[in-house]
């Protein structure tokens, strides 16, 4: 436990030295999307079962857990990669699954500290109640969980920090806005509701949005299944690529 206390330890150091910027971006981005979206746009969208405004919180806030999810993790082990000091990490008697816990733990615990001040900043703008709280805050950690752990894999196999910015900002952040989170898929015409359906990002967020509002467009049961059978695949495949030896520097 030691090993890995000092790895948590060490990331979270570094998350302190850039602490302003990790922590105000992502609320001055959501206090834009509410009111650009919720409030300009939201005005003339009256055909929702909440206030449009209150309806993309789940989205504003998974939009950000996402991105920071990622980003955290992956640049957490690539920086030690890059400078060569993962040998110290390494050379220790420290297991595969030690590891990947120490930095992925390290990784969620600031994606969900950065999606409660989120969750806050909106209650600031926005009266409303979170309609299952534990469930909220257990959803909230393993979609962290789930980010930090594909980040994890992002950072083992860049082979440069361009590489580090290609899956979130291509896939990810274009899958975030296709999945719902500013607007109900029962919008849509019916062959693009279906090819919603098909991204996996939609589960993520119609979930939250039933922990928040206990508002859900497929049933919840399909949506938490599909999130723990990624999250089951994401550590088996993160497991075994750090066996396999992905850890080696550029």
């Amino acid at each position: 436990m030691l090993g890995i206390f000092s790895i948590i330890k060490f990331e979270l150091s570094r998350f302190k030295r850039t602490l302003l910027q990790s922590l105000v971006v992502p609320i001055i981005t959501t206090f834009l999307y509410l009111l650009v979206f919720g409030q300009a746009i939201g005005r003339s969208v009256s055909d929702y079962e909440i206030n449009y405004a209150l309806f993309i919180i789940p989205g504003v806030i998974l939009l950000s857990v996402f991105n920071e999810s990622l980003n955290n993790s992956s640049f957490g082990i690539y920086l030690p990669r890059f400078t060569g000091t993962i040998f110290e990490v390494l050379s220790s008697p420290l297991s595969s699954s030690q590891i990947l816990i120490g930095y992925v733990f390290a990784a969620t615990l600031k994606s969900v500290l950065i999606g409660l001040l989120i969750l806050i900043s909106a209650k600031l703008l926005l009266d409303f109640q979170i309609y299952k709280t534990f469930i909220f805050f257990l959803t909230l950690i393993v979609i962290a969980l789930i980010f930090c752990l594909i980040g994890f894999v992002i950072g083992m196999y860049s082979k440069s920090f361009d590489n580090l910015q290609f899956f979130p900002n291509l896939v990810i952040t274009p899958l975030t806005f296709l999945g719902g989170a500013f607007y109900s898929i029962s919008k849509l015409p019916e062959f693009f509701q279906s090819l919603s359906l098909l991204n996996p990002l939609f589960y993520f967020i119609d979930f939250f949005r039933w922990t928040i509002f206990g508002i859900n467009e497929v049933s919840i049961i399909r949506s938490l299944s599909i999130m723990l059978l990624i999250l089951f695949i994401s550590f088996i495949f993160t497991l075994v690529a750090i066996k396999k030896g992905a850890l080696k520097i550029n």
